[in-house]
This record gives C-alpha cells, structure tokens and sequence, in this order.
C-alpha cells in the first residue's frame, strides 16, 4: 500500500505530499493520522528547519475530506462523526496552526474544502495558477468542521467570508491572494521553486527565533493587543539567554553574517552567561573604536 503522506528531506526542508491522486487527495482518517504522526516527528528533527506541503498528481492539492468515510461516520450518530471527523479535521488544522516550524502550502490544484482549511491554517501559502479554492460545505447542509468558519472570516473579514461559506462558490488564485488566503501566486511550473526559495530565506535565521514569532503570531491573533504583547514579551525572554540571540547580536556588531548552529540550546550557567556577556561587549567596543 502506497504511503499516504510521501516525505522527502533535502537541505533542512521537508517536502509533504498528499499522495492519494486518484481521490483527488481527499483527508480519509489514514491521510489525517498520517500527516500528524510525520509533524510529531518532523518537530523533534533538528535537521529539518521547514516543511512545505503540496498534493500528488497534477488536479488538487486536497478535494477536501473523504465524503464516503465521513458519511459511515455520520450513518453511526452524532457523536461518532464528532470524534471521528470533526474533532480529527480540527486537530490536523491546529497542529499546522500551532507548528513552530515554518510550514508552506504549495496549492498545486483544487483546494476545496478541509483543503482551503489547511491553507487557511497554515503560516504561508503559494498557489499555482491552476489552483481553485472553494467551501463547498454548504452544497452537503453542513458548515465547514475543520476550522473554516473561525479562520476564513478572521482572514478575509466577516462579509467576504461569509459570502463564500454561503454560496459554496469556488474562487480562483487571484481571489485567494486579494483575501490573504494565499502570499503569492505562481505559474505552475514555477510553484515548487517558489516554494522551495521561500523556505530557503526563511531558514537562513535562528530557528528558536523563527518558532518564537511563529508562537507569538499563533497565540496572540485573537487576543487583545495588551494580551498579545504579553504573548510577544514572553518569547523575546525565551530567547535572551540562547545562544542564537548573542551570535545575533554579534554578527551584526561585527558586520558578518551569525553562524546560528541549528541548535536550541541556552546558556544555562552563570559562568558561561558571563563569559558571553563580556565577548559580547568586547565585540562592541572594538566597533565602536573602529568607526
């Protein structure tokens, strides 16, 4: 049996495919556990600095669930298609939401359904132009269970998403970038280079500093600005004592590019915590003295 999530790993990017082409990459409960089991494991692998993720097959980035398992679920009760469907969808579409990796969506084709919900949850998206998005929910008598009534507004605004969970209209690129669902969109042959050249000048920084923005962003959207720069303050102090921050800080003293190691270790004794602090302030008193 042909693995349902493909996983190719070059220069600290983790390429996922959705890899059930003849469904149209539709999300079956195998595909969802699968997708989160590769994340648990693309998180602890401080090799892989970024994930960008694209459908199999050259018709859709993901059709949206699997509509025959989900309606056995349904024909069981209530509860059933809960835990399921609904509770499994919302669990893939926070996971992607939350990663304090940067993860790109690379929109290959139709993005209907819980495939506008990924691209809605994850940190960035690319579409090709051949891309097509809708949230066609609506045409089945059910909303959208995968998150898509609580992100679609918060990206396009109340009136426009709800004029597409309405109607169930599909929308193109163009659309897509106008409602900040997407960044940017891409010839088709160009949608993986774009991808990978992204993922490439993100992970040129720190990693510690590329999760803690992740983290802020992610927990504070939906605060209140006071509670956000709360949020904000928490992950620069994360930051303070690691050694990201002070080869940071000396590079651009230094006026060279920082060597950041990959790692997420701290400075944790006081000892070396000084030590650093006085190479710091040597750096900067040698530039200061060469102006």
């Amino acid at each position: 049996m042909a693995d349902l999530v493909l996983n190719e790993t070059r220069d600290g990017v983790s390429v996922l495919t959705l890899n059930r082409p003849e469904k149209l990459n539709a999300l079956n409960y195998g595909l969802i556990d699968r997708l989160l089991a590769v994340l648990d494991d693309i998180e602890v692998d401080g090799s892989i600095r970024a994930v960008i993720l694209t459908g199999a097959g050259e018709r859709a980035f993901s059709a949206g669930g699997d509509i025959h398992e989900f309606s056995a679920s349904v024909a069981r009760g209530a509860d059933v298609a809960l835990r399921d469907f609904v509770m499994r969808g919302q669990r893939l579409t926070a996971r992607l939401e939350a990663f304090r990796k940067p993860i790109i969506a690379a929109v290959n084709g139709i993005a209907f359904g819980g495939g506008c919900e990924i691209t809605e949850a994850v940190p960035l998206a690319i579409a090709s132009d051949r891309a097509l998005f809708a949230k066609p929910e609506i045409n089945l008598a059910m909303p959208p269970t995968f998150g898509g009534t609580q992100r679609l507004p918060r990206l396009a605004g109340r009136k426009r998403a709800l004029e597409l969970l309405l109607t169930g209209d599909w929308f193109p690129p163009p659309r897509a970038l106008e409602l900040g669902l997407v960044n940017q969109v891409v010839p088709h042959s160009d949608l993986m280079p774009a991808a990978h050249d992204l993922a490439r000048r993100i992970i040129t920084h720190s990693p510690a500093a590329l999760a803690g923005i992740l983290t802020a962003v992610a927990r504070g959207i939906n605060l209140s600005i006071a509670e956000g720069l709360l949020v904000e303050a928490e992950q620069f102090a994360r930051m303070a004592p690691t050694a990201d921050l002070r080869e940071g800080l000396g590079a651009w003293i230094e006026r060279r590019n920082p060597r950041y190691d990959g790692s997420w270790t701290h400075i944790a004794r006081p000892d070396e915590a000084r030590r650093a602090s006085l190479r710091l302030d040597q750096a900067m008193g040698q530039a200061k003295a060469s102006r």
